[in-house]
């Protein structure tokens, strides 16, 4: 049959499909020589067969799969709201601690229905992602001739049983370096911040007083990088202090995990989208309140969407049941 329609401009696969037809009309519909001739299957040739119209060669383009009825969103317009002030508070957290947190203030929703919110939001441009300050974080390569490792014996089991301790390069300004000290508990993930405008064996002595003042458990034992400023100082007051100091070996950054992933969260969800100030007296303020936002508010993954403050409440419990019995 002779195709009664002008080509128009057809897609490349549009243009193959009509080439199958010609095919199979100028070989005695022979559907099974044509399906073999251009290696197709015949469920897809039957499919294409009967889309064919040689009156309006455009049904050979694919079509639109989008479904008919688009599912409409079921949530309240407070819902919604609620979501935007949590994500615009905190920018940096997904839909799992956003859900925990709705959950906290009286929401019943689940934390799928918490990330079609947020795309909603973003699409309508009601919701718009912060802006990277272009600050560069960089960690400090330091070596060190010598280094002794963590007892293979030595467990970790309870908050306070090891603390890593770690400093990281904050540079706001061009020319302009602050330095970033994080201790984390390994077990409850309990974070200790602060800031100074020099890494110094005597800074980091001093920074033992925040870390001992403001985690709510006995501390036993720290384990740093080979940095200078771990070094002298640092390790004549921790041995004052009672605290056991392992440091570890060069060029194994992997052994203090915990604490080189506090330092990107610390990066990503305060330094980069925060207007922080540049005196650092003031900045250890807003660390400050960071500090009691990360483990007071903020739901951890790695503590089943506890904060840390909830993962040492019930871990004293737990203790105080413990000793009765």
């Amino acid at each position: 049959m002779a195709r009664l329609a002008r080509i128009p401009e057809l897609s490349r696969m549009a243009r193959q499909r009509l080439k199958w037809m010609d095919y199979y009309q100028a070989h005695g519909r022979n559907a099974a020589l044509t399906c073999r001739y251009f290696g197709i299957s015949r469920q897809t040739f039957y499919r294409w067969k009967r889309r064919y119209d040689p009156y309006n060669l455009n049904r050979l383009e694919e079509r639109s799969h989008r479904p008919k009825r688009l599912r409409q969103p079921t949530w309240s317009r407070e819902l919604a709201l609620a979501v935007l002030h949590l994500r615009e508070q905190y920018p940096r957290w997904g839909k799992d601690k956003l859900a925990v947190l709705l959950g906290e203030r009286g929401w019943q929703v689940s934390t799928s229905m918490v990330g079609r919110i947020l795309t909603r939001l973003k699409a309508r441009g009601v919701l718009r992602e912060p802006l990277h300050s272009g600050i560069s974080t960089r960690k400090r390569l330091w070596r060190r001739p010598y280094a002794v490792r963590k007892p293979k014996g030595y467990e970790v089991k309870e908050p306070g049983d090891l603390v890593q301790v770690d400093t990281l390069d904050v540079r706001p300004l061009p020319g302009m370096v602050l330095k970033h000290f994080t201790a984390r508990d390994m077990v409850s993930r309990w974070d200790v911040l602060e800031a100074h405008t020099r890494a110094t064996a005597t800074t980091a002595a001093g920074f033992l007083d925040a870390l001992q003042t403001r985690m709510p458990f006995p501390v036993q034992a720290i384990q740093v990088d080979g940095g200078s400023e771990f070094q002298a100082a640092f390790e004549t007051e921790c041995q004052r202090r009672g605290l056991r100091l392992f440091v570890l070996p060069p060029r194994s950054p992997k052994l203090n995990g915990c604490v080189e992933r506090a330092q990107r969260t610390h990066t990503e969800e305060f330094y980069e989208i925060t207007n922080f100030s540049l005196d650092v007296a003031t900045l250890n303020q807003e660390l400050l309140a960071w500090e009691h936002t990360y483990n007071t508010i903020r739901p951890h993954q790695a503590l089943a969407y506890l904060t840390p403050h909830q993962f040492v409440t019930q871990w004293q419990h737990q203790r105080k049941e413990s000793k009765c019995h």
